[in-house]
């Protein structure tokens, strides 16, 4: 049985999983699918087509579903989904997809958004995400698993943001951060590896060792970069992770690497 607080209004089309908990004053449109045990706790205003997965945790004034914020959309039926377990702080936004993009915001499984942190139209957020007090992505952009943002971040629209990469707070990606980077600064900037990351998520010394020896052949500062690509992929073949940067770096992007200061 699914609990439901006098105080909110869920409109009779709302689809409610075993188990929900709608909270006092919380406010769910006929278009809301939520999840088996997924708790809203007060004032959560829950709009458009949106599909909450199981076991989520929404706090207060948390607002999901609501239009993309973009003067060309027309008011197509576009969706928001957003995975299992994944905890909600309080102020948080996150709006559907666009009719100028493909149409759909996608969150995964396990995130954590801090209080106030904002998922734009057509987001593609994977699992195991932290976005931080104020973190904001602008339509388009994809987050890859594991990746941090810190304290009011920014992500420009069209951006990739690679696994397990940190976003330092404050700072403004206006560029792809390659898988396991760490940039700083506005505009940001790349600026080495994310290595406290990478020890706490358990990766082995010989697989930190070899990343930050093809960090530093492809971000030396000499040669053509496309080059130092080309030596990199051949020279560490072998290694999983160094071979996850390359393919990051060769694919199609509306954006440029982020790269280190000196490259500038």
């Amino acid at each position: 049985m699914s609990g439901v607080h006098p105080t909110a209004i869920v409109d009779v089309a709302a689809q409610l999983g075993e188990d929900v908990e709608i909270g006092p004053y919380c406010t769910i449109g006929p278009n809301v699918v939520l999840g088996a045990r997924t708790r809203l706790l007060s004032h959560v205003n829950i709009e458009g087509r949106t599909t909450i997965g199981e076991d989520c945790i929404i706090h207060p004034y948390a607002s999901l579903g609501g239009p993309p914020q973009h003067a060309r959309h027309q008011g197509d039926e576009t969706t928001l989904t957003v995975g299992a377990r994944n905890l909600i702080r309080e102020q948080v936004t996150m709006n559907v997809g666009s009719s100028v993009g493909k149409g759909a915001t996608v969150v995964g499984d396990d995130n954590t958004f801090f209080i106030g942190s904002h998922v734009g139209h057509d987001c593609r957020v994977g699992n195991n995400v932290l976005l931080t007090n104020l973190a904001t992505l602008a339509g388009h952009v994809q987050i890859g698993d594991f990746a941090i943002l810190g304290g009011l971040a920014g992500v420009h629209q069209w951006t990739r943001i690679g696994r397990y990469a940190f976003v330092g707070a404050l700072a403004v990606a206006t560029r792809d951060v390659i898988p396991f980077g760490t940039v700083w600064g506005n505009h940001a900037h790349l600026d080495g590896l994310n290595l406290t990351g990478l020890k706490r998520r358990g990766f082995s010394r010989e697989q930190i060792h070899t990343l930050r020896a093809a960090y530093r052949d492809l971000f030396a500062n000499k040669g053509e970069f496309a080059d130092r690509v080309a030596l990199v992929a051949r020279r560490y073949a072998r290694s999983e992770q160094v071979m996850e940067i390359i393919e990051f770096i060769r694919r199609d992007s509306s954006r440029s690497i982020c790269m280190p200061v000196r490259d500038r």
